[in-house]
């Protein structure tokens, strides 16, 4: 999927002024010297003229949104603090036009960072964000040429100077980071185990597994609408109303979904148009009933969604989970917890169901017809899912096997996020070695120190509790 920053920086000088046409540089040029120190000029004014001090450039963001979250600013003589977003463009004009003024997501926006200058409306901004340009003060400096920019280098690569953590923890050697990740990750799943033990009076164990699990299958765009459809058409009904055929219960999902199509265009296959027509068969008998709690389209996030993991799809694996026999929660707890590598791989298999079904070779509706099957799941998203749903699960059923070490160790890694990259290129510095965090456990550890700690401090570390206790490890 293309990030946010990689769509902006495609087309950085479209609509742009005549003096920005000859710029032949993108977004991510200057997104590249707002986070180094090293590029970044140290004297920044306001488009007022006020000096600008930044304690903090904030986390590249490389999902949707600004550019840089949780950057820290002072501003003026009176070194006033600014702590929020940054948004990056070429040209001031760029803020408009790439509809940030109407999104929401950039209402914590405290500046707006451009290589031309001009001010912009401060009603377009939000509330006190300052507006800066880069083109005066890279241009004094002698030293500085855009062509000298490593793009490859940035984020993760950049060599910025360590965190305290990451300095701390260097000196206590890999085998206390070990150790330290391990017990970080055990907690995790150990919190999610109690979490979901807590619901089962009210909900049932069935009820739980499906929603987390249909949960895990919107990954992140689409976590919200896959939990509401869980919530709304529950497992009870869905298994009445499916009558424990995998095809009825896909109908009916697509259907609450809003994802069922209304036509079958003349350019689909007669394979396909048969097989809409089928899941309509089913779903007007329900479609009244649901009609004001089905979803909308504008409900998904659909686009740039690469095809294998559409909704469209990941909704054939959750009716071919939930409605074959035996039941989910009775495979899972036959399984034996003891041999550890067994039961996991019996976990993954899960997710690869041989089922004959229309999507074995299909990547969409309208796709043609593969060569060779597809899977409805990859083995990197399975992984997670094995992590975060039916481990805590096994736990909060009483298998309590599930959290000895010799399971735990065994874990396979989940697809490498975000979060685990930045916590581990903060919590180890930037010429850390990957290996010492490529088991699941110790991922779930980088995640739970996230959460914890880097997620919710604001001091730039000098007053965090993680940190104070691995302080106190080395005396």
């Amino acid at each position: 999927m293309t990030s946010k920053s990689t769509r902006d920086s495609l087309f950085p000088l479209a609509g742009t002024t005549t003096g920005a046409q000859d710029f032949a540089y993108t977004e991510r040029h200057l997104q590249c010297i707002w986070f180094d120190a090293a590029l970044r000029p140290g004297t920044l004014k306001t488009e007022q003229g006020k000096e600008i001090v930044v304690e903090h450039p904030g986390q590249w963001n490389l999902e949707d949104g600004p550019d840089f979250l949780g950057a820290v600013l002072r501003v003026g003589p009176e070194q006033r603090r600014l702590a929020g977003d940054v948004e990056i463009h070429v040209h001031p004009a760029d803020w408009q036009r790439h509809g940030h003024a109407r999104n929401p997501v950039y209402a914590r926006v405290i500046a707006h960072v451009t290589y031309f200058s001009g001010a912009l409306l401060s009603a377009s901004l939000p509330g006190g964000a300052i507006q800066i340009s880069l083109e005066n003060a890279l241009a004094a400096d002698p030293v500085f040429s855009f062509e000298s920019l490593d793009l490859t280098a940035y984020p993760y690569a950049a060599r910025e100077p360590a965190t305290p953590c990451a300095q701390v923890l260097k000196k206590l050697g890999p085998d206390y980071v070990a150790g330290l990740l391990e017990s970080a990750g055990e907690e995790r799943l150990r919190g999610k185990a109690a979490r979901m033990a807590g619901a089962f009076p009210s909900k049932g164990a069935d009820q739980i597994l499906y929603e987390e699990i249909m949960t895990a299958l919107g990954y992140k765009n689409n976590r919200a609408p896959f939990r509401y459809l869980a919530e709304q058409l529950s497992l009870e009904i869905l298994r009445q109303a499916s009558g424990g055929d995998p095809v009825k219960a896909y109908a009916l999902l697509m259907g609450v979904a809003g994802l069922l199509p209304t036509q079958t265009p003349a350019c689909w296959d007669a394979v396909t148009r048969a097989f809409v027509r089928q899941l309509w068969d089913h779903w007007w008998k329900h479609q009244a009933a649901w009609n004001a709690r089905t979803l909308r389209r504008k409900n998904w996030k659909l686009s740039g969604l690469r095809p294998p993991n559409h909704p469209q799809r990941r909704l054939m694996l959750a009716a071919i989970l939930f409605i074959n026999a035996p039941d989910l929660v009775r495979r899972l707890t036959e399984l034996n917890t003891g041999l550890p590598d067994n039961a996991l791989a019996s976990m993954m298999e899960l997710f690869q169901p041989e089922a004959n079904h229309y999507w074995q070779r299909r990547l969409a509706l309208s796709g043609k017809v593969q060569t060779a099957p597809v899977s409805l799941m990859g083995e990197g998203r399975a992984a997670a899912i094995v992590l975060n749903v039916l481990v805590p699960f096994l736990a909060a059923l009483g298998k309590h096997g599930v959290l000895s070490p010799a399971f735990l160790r065994r874990l396979p890694p989940e697809e490498d996020n975000q979060i685990i990259r930045q916590t581990a290129h903060n919590l180890l510095g930037p010429d850390h070695n990957p290996a010492l965090y490529r088991s699941g456990l110790r991922q779930q550890g980088l995640i739970q120190i996230f959460n914890d700690f880097c997620l919710t401090d604001r001091s730039l570390c000098d007053q965090c509790a993680l940190l104070n206790s691995l302080k106190k490890e080395r005396v």
